[in-house]
């Protein structure tokens, strides 16, 4: 006799959640608000790698849309220059936070869109609903290194970096030398 199978697709929460979304750059983060769909997100601007600040407006925003200091946060950032850092101490903080791979974002192909970081924390808003509604589908999510593995890459990267400078510097040398008719000798042991 067969019996009826659940469904595995996850179903929304009817608990109410915080959601936010990060715009990481250079000098300024933008980061969104907001508690669900067809809502205004709220945008902060803040100088970036500010963290009183961003604590700060974690609980302006958990003020401004009524809910508990005991709410669920959910936050995203596309990964990039600023590495996980900010993934660990989001979850020290009890943030549900993810990174993703900015390449993995759905875009419209069909029409030009405009590109500010405003209208990129709000689509990230929505993109992290609809992960957090149940479609795991919506963009990769990244896998968070331990602080030791991101060092070794790091050291890696900075190796690559320094070997392309020689490249640059010796190509640079030779240019010059040869700019004055003067014909570099390659030796050995140089």
């Amino acid at each position: 006799m067969r019996t009826a199978t659940t469904s595995r697709t996850p179903q929304r929460s009817t608990q109410p959640a915080l959601y936010m979304a990060f715009e990481l750059g250079e000098g300024n983060w933008k980061i969104g608000f907001t508690t669900g769909f067809g809502q205004q997100p709220r945008i902060r601007t803040i100088p970036a790698r500010d963290l009183d600040t961003l604590a700060t407006e974690v609980v302006a925003a958990r003020r401004r849309f009524g809910l508990a200091p005991s709410v669920v946060l959910y936050s995203c950032y596309e990964a990039g220059r600023d590495g996980f850092w900010l993934h660990r101490w989001l979850v020290e903080q009890g943030i549900d936070s993810v990174v993703v791979d900015s390449s993995s974002i759905e875009v419209s192909r069909k029409k030009r869109r405009a590109k500010t970081d405003r209208l990129d924390a709000g689509s990230l808003l929505r993109l992290l609903q609809r992960y957090h509604g149940g479609e795991r589908r919506v963009w990769s999510v990244l896998h968070i290194p331990s602080p030791e593995d991101e060092d070794r890459r790091q050291l890696h990267r900075e190796l690559m970096d320094v070997k392309r400078e020689r490249t640059r510097l010796t190509n640079r040398i030779q240019g010059l030398l040869s700019s004055q008719g003067i014909r570099e000798q390659r030796y050995a042991d140089r």
